[in-house]
């Protein structure tokens, strides 16, 4: 077991928390020695959360690009991603002079680079203009453009002569299509109504005719189907982006990724971005795969491919294969119609990544760059794509729940990357009415589920045409008339002043969930690796977690890595180190039990290596994936019948049963507490257990209340002790209350709903702690205190088994405070779209209310201080006090006597302010920043009239709670 010296762990400023102290250095010249505490202390970009940052095409100036990027990093970000999105303007951008890979395109990007190179930023781009991916060097007739299936189709009764012409597509090729090659002409019998949605056809009878065939129909009815490859003629959203028109390439051919790469080559990459883009580029991304067609997603050798992956012919099940309108129009019995579209769905997801992912992988690293995708959207192995992808992402808008994110992290971790990704806080219709609040609210509970990067959704360029105050925003009015999207983050928004302190934040937390690797109890395989469908572990949701397992995913190809090997019966024990994998059946198919026998060979091998394995229901009815193959079957039996024979094997009736087979096993989780709503994230790093806990939610729409409640972490250093990392103050503090038992430690938690807390393990130190106390206990310049409200004799339990009874003289009482002047910097619209008018309001508050309750303020946004006195008297040494705020929006900050304070967590609205109180008179100042919500609704009703007005400013109640501290002796 690796130890860490106390001067390795904590180092010496970041001890004190002294992160004002330290400066921040680029990834490049930090110090790979440097201790971690004063990494945390001052983490610096490289750890910071992202923007998306919208341009309206290459109508930017150069000037304000620049500043743009200071912006950014003056707030404390680390990198931005440069997206031609502008769903808000109605009018011409001029694709020819000023879009995407035009020279005013190129000279703004080369800006870009530049100016991020000197402020220490990642630029990231898009692979192509919007999404999906696009160029426009091909028209839809391309062999590198974006291929569909389409299919015609005409009932003829028994005794029809049928020689010609096939039969029309249903769906009409898209403008811009010239060309449809025939592929097949199919016959079939009909069982059942043609007038249903679904038409069932007997597999039996199908026939694919030769050219120039008469064919008779036999008695009943048939369908005559022909199918016919096309061009899809998709162009990326909200074009156009380029004259001529950009079309979506083919995710599924070598060729679609090669027009990508041959567009950057003759027009993007000029030498200036070529070389700029080795020193501060980072990532080339790749939105979410949503190839949208009215027929069927195809590439040209799919069938040939589908036999060689599959080892049969698909062409007599294309029936079952064709859609319109996103549903199929024809099926078989259930149980081929799954099965093939099953295979289908591999082949394609298998094309994907051989020819789309990892040519497009090599050519960002040939750039000195990384590949990032959202490789989701259509039914492909999302677990294999996070595995083989440098950089997978994920979306807090599009994703259902937290298990969506698990897949990707289940990826990302069986294949050695490091990162997972996230386009966080879009809402619909957030635009200029979304919180700080909430935004941690989401984020808390989405690095519960493996995130490590925030890409935040977003910052817009100042202005466009046709924009009205507070400028040009991507997503708003959405289409013409609506709220939109997301927010427009920037200096247009009043919080923004706050705003270093929430990315801190950021940059802190995300420090802690990238240190080393992620450790995770048990991994569910999947028959099919699909995510971005809501479809978790339902045991693990609704058990498991909320006592404190961890879970993750595993799909086929998991299996066959590297990684995938079990020591000490671990599976993957230098990665995520599962302890158990938990096999059910295919739960996208009513968990039908499904395996191929690859994998069955896999499970057993690793079975036999040691590894625990819970086998839910009974399998002797196994059957392989996809449509069988001669002898399939007969071996997937025997397979399954020699796993479940195996020592650490067990098998559960159901999924009620895991918990008594993980317990037979000897399984334990790394993390224990009674039934509740906290989530964690167990990394290690270097021997060294970090942990995030979580107050969070499985999904956005649930509603969960604050816990306070003891939880036991697992610190496989028996000598080391717990440490509270402060993400907002970058403070690392020794907790003063813990207990040990074993390789278990105990500690306290008090979470809102959706804040968070970290934890790390560090060496011992000599003096005692506690172990129990009825007050509150903590560490203050290397002494251990006690903190009370109230007088009393309280009782505290030390490490030694000694007993100690503190005293605690006479407390002051709690100060309401309800008067308070208020000075309201007042935004509103000035003479051009940029610019903003403030003016100012006064006044003297004898209660606390939101602004909306108050007529001078009804429809203001902007930002307030509050500023009141509290006379203290003879405040004497040992005193303190906590402020609390009540209910504040949105952002704050606290100054006292003078003394701006640290940054408060916006979640937990208390604040220590017992280290800046004097005796006698002492000024309290709270500064609050608000959206521009309430504004907007009478500047720009049209749009946000609709909305309703935010309960702004400090509402309270509001009061001073003095509390006395006594060293234990």
């Amino acid at each position: 077991m690796t130890r860490l010296t106390r001067r390795t762990f904590l180092g010496a400023s970041a001890a004190l928390g002294l992160a004002a102290a330290l400066p921040s250095a680029p990834p490049a010249l930090a110090a790979p020695g440097r201790p971690f505490a004063q990494r945390f202390a001052a983490p610096g970009p490289d750890t910071a959360a992202k923007f998306r940052w919208w341009w309206p095409h290459g109508l930017v100036d150069l000037g304000e690009i620049a500043r743009e990027v200071d912006q950014i990093a003056d707030a404390g970000f680390g990198g931005v991603e440069i997206q031609d999105v502008h769903h808000s303007v109605r009018a011409d951008l001029d694709p020819a002079g000023h879009g995407w890979g035009t020279p005013a395109w190129l000279a703004a990007v080369e800006t870009a680079l530049r100016r991020a190179r000197d402020r220490k930023l990642r630029v990231d781009l898009a692979l192509g203009p919007c999404w999906p991916t696009a160029v426009p060097t091909i028209t839809p007739d391309h062999p590198a453009a974006c291929k569909e299936l389409a299919h015609g189709v005409t009932f003829v009764q028994g005794g029809t002569v049928y020689s010609g012409p096939p039969p029309a597509a249903v769906e009409p090729p898209e403008e811009g299509v010239h060309r449809q090659d025939l592929v097949a002409v199919q016959v079939a019998k009909v069982i059942g109504a043609t007038t249903a949605a679904t038409v069932t056809l007997d597999p039996a009878t199908v026939r694919t005719l030769g050219s120039g065939e008469t064919w008779t129909a036999p008695e009943g009815t048939w369908a005559i189907i022909a199918y016919w490859l096309r061009g899809s003629a998709q162009q990326p959203e909200a074009g156009p982006h380029t004259e001529p028109p950009a079309y979506v390439v083919d995710h599924f051919s070598r060729a679609g990724a090669q027009a990508v790469i041959d567009v950057w080559h003759s027009t993007i990459l000029t030498p200036a971005i070529r070389r700029l883009l080795r020193e501060t580029g980072g990532d080339l991304f790749e939105d979410s795969l949503e190839i949208e067609t009215e027929a069927t997603p195809w590439t040209p050798d799919h069938l040939a491919e589908f036999r060689r992956r599959a080892g049969y012919d698909l062409l007599p099940y294309l029936p079952v294969i064709v859609q319109r309108n996103e549903k199929y129009p024809f099926t078989f019995d259930s149980e081929t119609t799954n099965h093939v579209r099953d295979d289908h769905n591999q082949v394609l997801s298998d094309l994907y990544h051989e020819n789309h992912l990892l040519p497009l992988r090599d050519f960002a690293h040939g750039l000195g760059m990384t590949l990032r995708v959202q490789p989701y959207g259509l039914p492909t192995d999302a677990i294999r794509s996070a595995a083989l992808l440098d950089v997978p992402e994920s979306e807090s808008l599009g994703f259902k729940n937290l298990d969506d994110y698990r897949v990707l992290a289940s990826g990302r971790d069986m294949g050695g990357r490091r990162l997972l990704s996230c386009e966080s806080a879009a809402y619909a219709n957030g635009a200029y009415s979304t919180t700080w609040d909430k935004v941690l609210q989401t984020m808390g509970s989405v690095f519960a589920g493996g995130v490590n990067q925030a890409v935040l959704h977003g910052f817009s360029y100042a202005s466009a045409p046709g924009a009205a105050w507070p400028g040009f925003a991507a997503f708003s009015p959405y289409n013409g008339t609506g709220i939109g999207y997301a927010e427009a983050w920037g200096p247009r928004q009043p919080t923004w002043g706050h705003v270093p302190d929430i990315a801190g934040w950021f940059a802190r937390t995300q420090l802690v969930l990238r240190a080393g690797v992620q450790k995770t109890d048990l991994a569910f395989f999947r028959q099919k690796g699909w995510t971005s469908t809501g479809i978790g572990a339902p045991w693990a949701t609704n058990d498991g977690i909320p006592v404190g397992w961890t879970h993750g995913f595993l799909s086929e190809p998991m299996l066959d890595l590297p990684s995938a090997v079990v020591r000490d019966g671990r599976l993957a024990p230098d990665g995520p180190a599962y302890k158990a994998l938990i096999l059910d059946g295919d739960i996208f198919r009513n968990r039908e039990h499904t395996l191929s026998v690859h994998a069955a060979r896999r499970l057993l091998d690793l079975a036999r290596a040691g590894l625990a394995v819970v086998v839910v229901g009974s399998w002797t009815d196994v059957h392989s994936v996809g449509i069988a193959q001669p002898g399939e079957n007969d071996q997937l039996r025997t397979l399954l019948a020699q796993l479940v024979a195996l020592p650490r094997v067990r098998v559960a009736a159901d999924a009620n049963g895991i918990p008594g087979a993980l317990a037979d096993l000897g399984v334990t989780r790394d993390v224990e507490y009674a039934r509740s709503t906290i989530m964690t994230v167990h990394r290690v790093d270097d021997g060294v257990d970090y942990y995030y806990l979580a107050n969070a939610r499985h999904a956005e729409n649930r509603r969960i209340t604050a816990v306070d409640q003891d939880v036991w972490l697992t610190s496989r250093d028996r000598s080391a002790e717990p440490y509270l990392f402060d993400a907002w103050t970058g403070r690392v503090e020794r907790i003063g209350t813990y207990e040990r038992a074993g390789d278990k430690v105990r500690v306290r938690v008090a979470l809102n709903p959706g804040q968070s807390m970290l934890i790390g393990f560090g060496p011992g130190a000599r003096t005692p702690h506690a172990t129990a106390s009825d007050a509150d206990v903590r560490f203050d310049d290397g002494k251990l205190v006690l903190r009370a409200t109230a007088a009393g004799t309280y009782s505290t339990t030390l490490s030694t088994g000694r007993v100690v009874r503190t005293t605690v003289d006479a407390v002051p009482a709690p100060v309401p405070l309800t008067a308070w002047d208020l000075e309201v910097e007042d935004w509103q619209p000035g003479a051009t779209p940029t610019e903003t008018v403030k003016t100012t309001h006064r006044l003297t508050l004898t209660a606390l209310a939101a602004w909306p309750a108050i007529p001078e303020l009804r429809d203001v946004s902007g930002v307030g201080r509050y500023r009141t006195t509290v006379d203290l008297g003879s405040w004497r040494p040992g005193l303190g006090a906590y402020l609390e705020l009540g209910e504040v929006f949105d952002t704050y900050r606290v100054t006292v006597n003078g003394r701006a304070l640290p940054p408060a967590d916006v979640l937990d609205p208390v604040v220590d302010v017992g280290p800046w109180l004097r005796p006698g008179r002492n000024t309290l100042e709270v500064e609050v920043a608000t959206t521009l919500l309430n504004r907007l609704r009478v500047s720009n009703p049209a749009v946000f009239g609709i909305a309703t007005r935010q309960a702004y400013g400090l509402a309270g109640p509001a009061r001073l709670v003095p509390y006395r501290q006594e060293e234990i002796r």
